[in-house]
């Protein structure tokens, strides 16, 4: 009996099979159940991709069996969370890639397993990953680079990859600058603070997601491996500056949020260095007043001004000249 994989459904409610194509000389030329999809199919010049998305296990098994897949390969297909890497296996190799987009105000990250054989290439996507039938779409309109084969397919899959990496980093530039415009202006927030410190450990995540990336393409282009033609490495180069700019960008980033921070905390310092200025200003002033309030209010009964005629308003004017004087002085030095 033929079970029939394309009914399966992730814990999302998404296929599992996303698509199983027959490509041959740059063209698809047929659509394929999973269980259809063979190796006998695919000819000389053909080879099957096949996309799954969090496959089960029976899947995995499945493809492994018709594949001819290595079991640690697909024991980490089957149980992701691995670093971006690529094995050799006899005439095969195997590729992780980390995804990433924004939600929100947090970065969220997906995988992509990708197996590339002598007639396929297959695709397993974990977490949060966007589909890839923009570049099968993206193929299809370029049969000449298509007929490449397996080689041009896994480029095409990385560019993409790298080309998501993108919008991240673009839409945390736009929020950095805003934060940076409320520092200069002095109307930052201590919740800015906060997302300061936030986007700072978002990108040193996001970094480590994506240097391994640079390590990966470089194999791809400077060595030779199993089903790589050396046509195909000025692409991979490609990929690979791509990937550098991304990683440039998120270390400017980060030194610009530190110095953000740093310019946020002296305007703050300093914010607090002039409050604390007026209020000493201000204490000073009242200070005299107290004293001297503070001395005639001590009851004695040998004080000659209680007895003048004029001591009251002379006391008060003395009040009112040293105060006003000090304002002045103060007013002048830039402390109140």
């Amino acid at each position: 009996m033929v079970m029939d994989f394309e009914s399966l459904t992730n814990e999302y409610g998404h296929p599992m099979v996303v698509a199983c194509g027959l490509y041959r000389d740059g063209k698809r030329v047929a659509d394929l159940k999973l269980a259809e999809a063979k190796l006998s199919e695919t000819g000389d010049a053909g080879f099957l991709w096949i996309g799954l998305h969090e496959p089960c296990e029976d899947i995995l098994q499945h493809i492994q069996r018709e594949f001819g897949l290595h079991h640690l390969a697909i024991e980490d297909a089957h149980r992701a969370h691995q670093r971006p890497k690529i094995d050799v296996y006899d005439d095969a190799i195997f590729v992780v890639v980390r995804t990433a987009q924004l939600q929100g105000a947090e970065i969220v990250y997906g995988e992509t397993h990708i197996f590339v054989g002598k007639g396929y290439v297959i695709t397993v996507r974990h977490g949060a990953s966007s589909s890839y039938a923009e570049v099968r779409q993206r193929c299809e309109r370029e049969p000449r680079m298509l007929a490449h084969g397996e080689d041009y397919v896994l480029y095409a899959l990385l560019d993409f990859v790298a080309d998501h990496y993108f919008p991240v980093i673009d839409q945390i530039v736009e929020e950095v600058n805003e934060i940076e415009g409320h520092i200069v202006a002095h109307s930052f927030t201590t919740p800015e603070i906060d997302r300061i410190y936030e986007l700072r450990r978002e990108l040193t995540t996001f970094r480590r997601r994506v240097t391994p990336m640079l390590e990966l393409c470089n194999r791809l282009e400077r060595y030779d491996l199993p089903m790589i033609d050396r046509e195909i490495h000025p692409y991979y180069r490609d990929v690979y500056d791509h990937v550098t700019q991304v990683n440039e960008s998120i270390d400017s980033l980060r030194e610009s949020l530190l110095a953000a921070y740093e310019a946020a905390v002296m305007i703050s310092s300093s914010s607090q260095n002039e409050v604390t200025k007026k209020l000493a200003g201000w204490a000073a002033i009242l200070a005299i007043p107290t004293a001297i309030a503070g001395i005639y209010g001590m009851n004695f009964e040998d004080m000659p001004e209680l007895k003048w005629a004029y001591g009251y308003f002379v006391v008060l004017g003395g009040m009112v000249a040293i105060c006003g004087y000090l304002y002045y002085r103060f007013r002048k030095a830039g402390w109140i």
